[in-house]
């Protein structure tokens, strides 16, 4: 694979067009009666119908299938608060990576406004027009309000990504790996360092799992969050241990998982010496973790080890997720994305890991060994099964869990539903970059 580098990289987001997604027509338009009926006068029709049931915008309108991803731009993944405006390029990209891998429509919003509650005012007043919303690099711990509120105010599935994206794709991680090395949720010793959104939404979906609490220890830049410390956030006091620990090296002793999310070179080869038998490390802080991948493995033979970064084994990537969850979350008009949910797609992508994986993918990826094990406890992202396993189970869940107000029955005749639109939008995306130039 090409190592991206500035140039490569604003290349190609300036050539042959700026920007990474366009607006294509679904309707004829090529004569003076599919102008009449796209606009002025067949669009009063629908209108008319929609005022007089806001439901039925489902049903003449593209809402059904469109996602906004939000951000003020605070909290940009590895580059921090840059704003709205700098933030645009990486929204741009979640909208392409929803159409490639789960064939929705997306806007990108990005919204000029810090304070909490005037955030939220300006989502709630945009969300009839879409049929879920994707928060984004939005700074902790306003997120969590902004998230709440926006909960309670729409009436479409709201999910801040940063949190429960990254929960649900290292939780089927962390279902694998403890698979491998032969450990349960209930037994192990976690220590989480970093204690923002993500920290904390993976720590909660992970006691979801089955993990006790008073076997989490986690740490912030002061070193362990403890019972004995001042001035914690509502928040970090429900995370606070009582173990007598002060520092990283401390609370690692013994642990069979470190989840990072923090910052880089944090880690050393000691602390990970000192874990337990068989231990499990994710070391997500990007875009370097917090430790490097030659000094984790070298550091003992019978480690797990796994990054956000694409160029070493066992990325932790949210795209084995959110295009999944919002897929079905919008297909059974599920009116919130619930921890059923979540559990359900953390399972079905772990199970998709441990199925024999396809000979195409092994060519495309140039990995003929490629199986279950050490070295591969996630699917590929480009694996296409993930479309047609993951959502089905995670419509299902919201069936059962009696938050589908659009319940799917036959979840056999969904899911072939779902691989039709994965060769349609193969289709879509080969067209695409002929146009481009780039196949």
């Amino acid at each position: 694979m090409t190592k991206v580098n500035r140039k490569l990289a604003l290349d190609y987001h300036q050539y042959p067009q700026p920007g990474k997604t366009e607006i294509v027509p679904t309707k004829p338009y090529s004569s003076p009666e599919d102008l009449s009926l796209a606009y002025s006068p067949g669009v009063a029709y629908p209108c008319e119908e929609i005022e007089k049931n806001p439901d039925t915008s489902y049903r003449y309108t593209n809402r059904g299938n469109l996602v906004a991803v939000i951000s003020n731009g605070t909290a940009v993944l590895g580059l921090g608060n840059i704003g709205p405006e700098a933030s645009k390029p990486v929204m741009e990209g979640k909208a392409l990576l929803f159409k490639v891998f789960a064939g929705l429509d997306c806007f990108d919003i990005e919204v000029d406004e810090k304070d909490p509650a005037k955030f939220v005012d300006h989502v709630r007043a945009i969300s009839g027009s879409f049929g879920g919303i994707n928060l984004e690099d939005i700074k902790a711990p306003e997120c969590f309000e902004i998230e709440e509120r926006l909960k309670e105010l729409c009436d479409i599935p709201v999910m801040h990504d940063d949190q429960h994206g990254t929960a649900v794709v290292s939780a089927a991680a962390l279902i694998n790996a403890l698979r491998i090395q032969g450990k349960k949720f209930g037994d192990i010793r976690l220590v989480v360092n970093g204690a923002g959104a993500a920290a904390v939404a993976c720590t909660r979906l992970y006691m979801s799992l089955g993990v006790r609490k008073e076997n989490i220890v986690m740490c912030d830049s002061k070193g362990v969050i403890s019972v004995r410390r001042d001035g914690l956030s509502e928040i970090k006091r429900e995370f606070a241990t009582e173990l007598p620990l002060e520092t990283l090296a401390d609370a690692l002793q013994g642990a069979d998982v470190f989840l990072g999310l923090s910052v880089a070179d944090v880690l050393t080869p000691d602390m990970i010496r000192s874990m337990a038998p068989k231990p499990v490390v994710f070391a997500l802080a990007n875009p370097n973790p917090e430790i490097d991948y030659d000094a984790a493995m070298a550091s003992r033979h019978d480690i797990i080890f796994a990054t956000g970064r694409s160029d070493y084994p066992n990325q932790i990537n949210n795209v084995l997720g959110f295009p999944y969850i919002f897929r079905a979350a919008l297909d059974c008009r599920a009116s919130e994305i619930n921890e059923a949910m979540k559990l359900a797609a953390a399972h079905a992508i772990a199970a998709l890991a441990r199925q024999p994986v396809p000979d195409s993918l092994r060519r495309a990826y140039h990995n003929h060994d490629l199986a279950f094990g050490r070295g591969y406890i996630l699917p590929k992202p480009f694996d296409k099964r993930l479309l047609t396993e993951v959502a089905p189970k995670i419509v299902k869940a919201a069936c059962e869990s009696g938050v589908a107000r659009q319940p799917i029955v036959d979840l056999h005749q969904y899911a072939l539903h779902l691989s039709t639109l994965i060769q349609s939008n193969d289709a879509y995306i080969t067209d695409l970059l002929k146009n481009l130039g780039a196949a």
